[in-house]
């Protein structure tokens, strides 16, 4: 399954809107829609989207890190902090591993304005490595 098709597995990634421009096992790069579809009642970006976009692009750059051991990796924990409102447009996404040990990973997400490259949300996913069986 590829990334793109792994990004839309799902009525909540398909809501997400999510497009890859890169995905490999220490980064990994797209956008996220950001739009009506994804406010909260007061009409700016519920910062549910955040935490879920940033969990979604950890995850799918720490699964290619050791998808050729026969593992994935899980999240066991995920801390978002909310910079900036957004109202509408698509919102530039890069993820990067800050550790990836034997049955750990730590990665960092950034999510940014494309208009000004402006810091919207950030955050960082915790990971365990598990038999994909598992």
């Amino acid at each position: 399954m590829t990334a793109q098709d792994r990004a839309h597995a799902s009525e909540l990634l398909r809501l997400l809107d999510i497009e890859f421009d890169e995905v490999g096992p220490t980064r990994v790069s797209g956008s996220v829609a950001a739009d009506e579809r994804h406010h909260q009642p007061w009409g700016i970006v519920h910062g549910g989207l955040y935490t879920a976009v940033i969990e979604t692009f950890a995850t799918t750059g720490a699964f290619e890190a050791v998808e050729d051991r026969g593992e994935m990796a899980v999240g066991v924990a995920n801390s978002t902090d909310f910079l900036r409102p957004h109202r509408d447009g698509r919102l530039a996404v890069v993820a990067t591993a800050v550790h990836q040990g034997r049955t750990q990973q730590l990665w960092q997400v950034e999510i940014r304005r494309r208009e000004d490259d402006k810091l919207v949300a950030r955050g960082q996913v915790r990971l365990q490595n598990v038999a994909a069986d598992a």
